[in-house]
């Protein structure tokens, strides 16, 4: 039965929040919803019984088709669905669905990859993929490097519609860390509107020789001794942080792919991304929430077996 005959539930189910949209033969939006039910508001063993009360209606349709991303497939979500090893593209993804109802409900299993060298220390995305997969469908494009900003940033390299190698960097929660759990916090008022100008100092500063760990102290310093505000000191460590992601990746992005990246993530974020990007010299597209939806759809179109 091709796709055209069925109704296909889209989901991405996350760590805080939950979220779903039923699609049209096209992959358009008929119907969404979204819910703060993520994965951690969920006893255990209780998956099923939520997807039901909230997405039951739409199932109800002998002939649906649900795709679940995200931290479902997680240890701690519905059911473990095993990462599906880089070199990835839709062939692979789907081979590596774990159905949880033969040909109606299947968890998608995220990437890992391996970075090689000594250690060849692993790395993992669960529902990125997705966007990953949507936005290059937006794009018209098969390969590029795509970044997607957050708690944990992840960049990634496409090549011929297929996932080579990711990379992730903790630059959110670091923020978090350094500005609400360290003595950097004493000197950032959190408040502020934010400051341009201090931003792309901090990126600037991110790019000069030396250690990080000596930058982030110069926070404080430079707000003890008054040559910056309590209110534009955030702008500051933000382009720091986010300097610092960078300054590793531009070199890379560069030789990679001579078309724009892709940026994927909210409004505030992929501004500070961009701002910095450019700053730096890349040029990049942004793309938000459609991006999961579009990839959804194309991994279901790109079925050829279930179970």
């Amino acid at each position: 039965m091709n796709l055209a005959q069925r109704a296909l539930i889209a989901i991405d189910w996350g760590t805080t929040s939950l979220r779903g949209a039923r699609l049209g033969p096209a992959g358009q939006v008929l119907e969404s919803r979204e819910f703060a039910r993520g994965i951690l508001s969920v006893p255990p063993g209780q998956f099923e019984a939520v997807f039901n009360e909230l997405f039951g209606d739409w199932m109800d349709s002998p002939h649906a088709l649900c795709l679940i991303s995200g931290m479902a497939g997680s240890r701690q979500g519905w059911q473990e669905a095993p990462y599906c090893p880089c070199p990835a593209g839709f062939d692979e993804l789907g081979q590596h669905l774990l159905w949880l109802q033969a040909d109606r409900i299947a968890l998608v299993p995220g990437l890992s990859c391996m970075s090689g060298g000594p250690l060849n220390i692993p790395d993992v995305m669960r529902g990125e993929e997705v966007q990953i997969f949507g936005a290059l469908q937006l794009a018209g494009r098969d390969s590029a490097t795509l970044v997607l900003p957050g708690t944990h940033s992840k960049w990634a390299q496409v090549q011929g519609g297929r996932v080579t190698r990711f990379q992730t960097f903790m630059t959110g929660e670091v923020f978090a860390l350094m500005s609400q759990h360290s003595i950097l916090g004493k000197t950032l008022d959190l408040n502020g509107a934010f400051d341009e100008t201090a931003f792309l100092r901090g990126v600037d500063q991110s790019q000069q020789a030396g250690s990080v760990l000596n930058k982030l102290f110069a926070v404080r310093t430079l707000g003890l001794f008054e040559r910056m505000s309590a209110a534009v000191l955030p702008g500051y460590l933000s382009g720091l942080l986010i300097g610092e992601e960078l300054r590793t990746q531009v070199d890379t992005a560069n030789k990679a792919d001579a078309a724009p990246l892709i940026l994927m993530g909210s409004d505030a974020l992929t501004r500070r991304y961009t701002l910095a990007l450019q700053h730096l010299g890349l040029t990049c597209q942004r793309r938000g929430a459609e991006a999961t939806w579009a990839g959804l759809h194309a991994l279901a179109v790109n079925l050829t077996r279930t179970p």
